[in-house]
């Protein structure tokens, strides 16, 4: 990769993030420490304004676990490497979901295969950004379609045929008539921008649909689609959602 990759590490004891640091720096000298936490608290107030490449995150910690500051984070372009000095329960979801991990005390290969795993991820990322633009100006940017950037990926998408978009943790889930859905590394600000107004309306600040699949507003403030799927709508949307019916 042609730019620094940056990275910010998360620890509430301070030996760990010293020993982290050595280890980064020992074997990935091109990896710049862009920041360091002790208190998570802190990291989630700051890291907006950083948006590192790597996310090193203690799992254990007494403000706020690793997940709960995950979780309050808007980091979707960002690789995350859990450290933990425990192999229980909770490193089970993590390999399910294909996320970097460390177990304390840390052993250099251990470290050298998360971090070159999620190194290999950043590029792949790169690759699948230039291939998006190279699609977007061939197609002119067309509002018929739409170029999704996905982890296998590019998918392309008639925009007639999106019932709905869902934003998920920075993430963008996109739903088809036959149930099938999509996850987009795109968060969903970036869709609204891309699809065209007329066909689409935001009803939540997570929810994105399609008006030809809108088939009633509920007072309990759900949207019910011709699909048979149920969208929460904020209540100042509501008569922007029925004029658009």
């Amino acid at each position: 990769m042609n730019k620094n990759i940056t990275a910010v590490l998360i620890d509430d004891e301070f030996s760990a993030l010293e020993i982290l640091k050595i280890k980064l720096g020992k074997n990935f000298p091109e990896i710049e420490i862009a920041a360091e936490f002790q208190n998570p608290e802190d990291a989630l107030e700051q890291l907006p304004n950083i948006s590192p490449d790597l996310l090193f995150i203690d799992i254990t910690m007494p403000q706020l676990s690793g997940f709960d500051l995950l979780s309050g984070l808007n980091l979707p372009n960002a690789e995350i490497i859990f450290v933990t000095a425990h192999n229980d329960f909770a490193l089970e979801a993590i390999r399910h979901c294909a996320i970097g991990y460390v177990l304390k005390p840390i052993e250099d290969k251990m470290l050298k295969e998360a971090v070159q795993n999620a190194l290999a991820n950043l590029q792949k990322r790169s690759a699948a950004e230039k291939t998006l633009q190279l699609f977007q100006h061939l197609q002119g940017r067309s509002k018929e379609r739409l170029v999704v950037p996905t982890q296998k990926g590019v998918s392309i998408l008639k925009t007639e045929e999106i019932v709905r978009l869902e934003g998920m943790d920075g993430y963008t889930k996109i739903c088809l008539p036959d149930k099938n859905c999509i996850v987009s590394s795109y968060n969903i600000g970036k869709f609204k921008d891309l699809l065209p107004e007329q066909s689409f309306i935001q009803l939540h600040k997570s929810h994105i649909v399609n008006v030809e699949f809108l088939k009633a507003i509920q007072n309990d403030g759900y949207a019910e689609l011709k699909t048979g799927d149920f969208v929460p709508y904020s209540k100042s949307k509501k008569q922007e959602i029925l004029n658009r019916l």
